[in-house]
């Protein structure tokens, strides 16, 4: 991954890159997984009577039980303390219909940022450009395959920094941290930073 280059031109800005075959096959293959876990998750929805009525479209009342998936639908309320005099039955039930009735658009959202990425990727590696729409989608993209590449390696604010090599998920730390360097100078050269 080669640094990004911001162009400001007359219709917007733009921003340039380069990827390697390798980094280009790498990050279609996780982005089309992510987008395959969220299908899952959509297709898992239970059907919805009023849904068929209204249009509204419902999705699925209860946290995924994956970490993985968890990880990218989180709940919506945390409560503070767990002494809440309601108890937790009220912040379950909250979550519960908040996510019932947003979750699709989410996974909507993730999912177009995903197209995006997908779309606008170089599939043999090579120079590229996005628009600052299609920017803003990649750094979307990348955050939800980082978090859920973070979530299978137990990545928390102590780590880890580094594997051992003999360990199974050693190439994968190597991964999730090309993918913070690829969103961090994305998200530096959308606020007009220089990177050094």
């Amino acid at each position: 991954m080669r640094k990004w280059k911001r162009v400001d031109t007359a219709s917007g800005p733009r921003f340039r890159s380069t990827l390697d075959p390798h980094e280009a096959a790498l990050l279609h293959n996780m982005v089309t997984s992510m987008v395959g876990m969220l299908d899952d998750r959509e297709a898992a929805a239970p059907s919805d009577e009023l849904e068929q009525i209204t249009g509204i479209r419902t999705g699925n009342a209860t946290p995924p039980e994956d970490a993985t998936m968890s990880r990218l639908l989180p709940d919506f309320f945390r409560p503070q303390n767990n002494d809440h005099p309601a108890g937790s039955a009220a912040a379950d039930s909250l979550n519960s219909a908040l996510r019932s009735l947003h979750e699709p658009e989410i996974i909507d959202a993730k999912r177009e940022a995903a197209r995006r990425l997908l779309d606008t990727c170089p599939k043999g590696g090579g120079k590229f450009e996005l628009t600052e729409d299609d920017a803003n989608a990649w750094v979307a993209s990348v955050n939800d395959v980082r978090l859920a590449l973070g979530s299978m390696l137990g990545m928390g604010p102590d780590g880890p920094d580094r594997l051992p090599p003999e360990h199974p998920m050693a190439g994968h730390l190597d991964v999730y941290q090309w993918l913070t360097v690829l969103q961090e100078y994305l998200v530096l050269g959308l606020m007009g930073k220089p990177i050094r």
